[in-house]
């Protein structure tokens, strides 16, 4: 049905009126604000999720409304993302005085944006709209949710856990708000336009509209989480990690692994790894076969797509061995590009799979693998040679490499790395992002200094270009 221009009038209207609400409630948040009362704040917001009944209830029906992943998942990624946020910001200072250098004279006060926009993705529909307001009452802003269409549902019934738990502290409803149902393309715009920051995370369609939108946005890149798997790696180790990371929540996380580069020497080796890990590969013609069901038209099959192993193996009509034990399948390719799409996202029980001769071309095959789709993202690598590490770092379009962990528990953050916890992992601008980190708190603040006069720190001219012209000459 076409939207008649008095129609979009009345939808921006209405964004127009949500968001003055939340300007109006930030203000007041912010008056005579103390760490206390974000930090309050912050713990309704985060305990309106992790409540254990409420974190049941939401994502059952997020299973059920959006048909992704599944249910006991969804409860365990409710829990520790939310769990590990508030672990990274214990202690946080957002309001108030962050920094004193009294050598450079200057004083950083933590200051708020204002009103916030997030627009959230169906595959998280509880996990990271809640992010996005802890983040932001944590730094004293207000924010305005623009979910997608099939994850309406549940961000009404996490609004409304979360008012219950604001009148316990007194906090003020039209600090956290959402756009009005029925979702459309006319809000989320106007959402885009109207807001202090959008922060984007799911389609990238929405993600290129927010930093054309004219607001300061942060969106994130796609993911297409590729692992290389060496002729050092504990490869019953490797199956294992990559196993429980490729099957969690169905694979709905951008952070699932979607490719595997596997080092000749090891391959037979690592493929009866998987197999005893539920991983089971696919032949030539079984491979050929779920493609064409895969990306049927061109376009990822909703019928495949984090669904359980049952209906995914019945859609894509496959018959594997083993199939009682069956957890995802592997799919065999050495192509890359838009003419083998399984070289990209597949947001399925599905992996590709790529034999390299040894590991300067397995480095070569990811970073081509990484260039058609997500640049700037991630690479896993299973080995226990450091400087294969530190080499993957260096040279290939990549903001994380991440080192023998299961790749979707450890990029966005996990109790045994150093990464920030998050939902949303910045790609550089090989993902076209303007942040290459993980979304944290500090995305959510401003940071006003005063500067004061110091001594000189002026050099000579000979000092700076000293070397230059010992080089060259003058």
């Amino acid at each position: 049905m076409s939207v008649t221009s008095s129609q979009a009038v009345d939808e921006a209207a209405l964004v127009d009126d949500i968001v003055e609400r939340a300007r109006i409630a930030q203000v007041k948040y912010a008056e005579g604000a103390t760490q206390q009362r974000y930090d309050q704040a912050a713990l309704a917001a985060a305990w309106a999720l992790m409540e254990p009944d409420r974190n049941r209830e939401l994502s059952t029906m997020a299973v059920a409304t959006t048909g992704l992943g599944n249910v006991q998942d969804k409860i365990t990624k409710n829990h520790r993302k939310t769990l590990g946020l508030l672990r990274d910001l214990q202690g946080a200072i957002t309001t108030g005085v962050l920094k004193e250098d009294k050598e450079k004279g200057i004083t950083e006060y933590a200051r708020p944006l204002g009103v916030v926009g997030a627009v959230v993705p169906s595959t998280n529909p509880a996990a990271t709209p809640t992010n996005n307001v802890i983040n932001a009452l944590k730094c004293g802003n207000a924010i305005v949710l623009s979910p997608s269409p099939k994850g309406n549902e549940v961000c009404v019934k996490l609004l409304e856990a979360m008012y219950k738990e604001f009148d316990k502290i007194g906090l003020d409803h039209d600090l956290v708000q959402m756009v009005p149902t029925p979702s459309s393309k006319i809000k989320t715009q106007r959402l885009m336009e109207a807001v202090d920051l959008i922060v984007v995370t799911g389609s990238q369609d929405n993600v290129r509209r927010a930093y054309s939108c004219g607001t300061p946005a942060i969106g994130v890149g796609a993911g297409n989480a590729t692992v290389i798997v060496d002729e050092t790696a504990d490869l019953a180790e490797a199956a294992r990690k990559i196993a429980a990371s490729k099957t969690f929540d169905n694979a709905t996380s951008c952070s699932s692994e979607n490719v595997m580069i596997v080092v000749e020497a090891v391959k037979d080796k690592f493929i009866a790894a998987l197999h005893a890990e539920g991983g089971r590969l696919l032949s030539a013609d079984q491979a050929k076969q779920f493609n064409d069901k895969l990306f049927d038209g061109g376009h990822l099959n909703r019928s495949l797509i984090a669904k359980d192993i049952n209906v995914f193996l019945q859609s894509a009509e496959l018959d594997v061995s083993n199939k009682a034990s069956a957890k995802f399948v592997v799919v065999p390719s050495s192509g890359i590009g838009p003419e083998h799409p399984e070289s990209g996202e597949k947001l399925s029980l599905a992996v590709a799979f790529y034999v390299a001769k040894d590991f300067d071309h397995a480095t070569e095959l990811a970073s081509k693998i990484l260039s058609f789709q997500g640049a700037g993202h991630s690479i896993g690598l299973h080995s226990n040679n450091d400087a294969r590490a530190r080499q993957l770092a260096q040279t290939i379009p990549t903001c994380r490499v991440i080192v023998n962990q299961a790749h979707c528990f450890a990029t966005g953050g996990a109790f045994d790395n150093g990464m920030p916890f998050s939902l949303s992992m910045g790609c550089g601008s090989w993902g076209g992002n303007s942040i290459d980190d993980n979304l944290n708190y500090k995305h959510f603040m401003n940071v006003a200094k005063v500067v004061r006069p110091i001594p000189a720190v002026e050099p000579s001219v000979e000092s700076v270009f000293e070397s230059y012209w010992a080089e060259a000459g003058r």
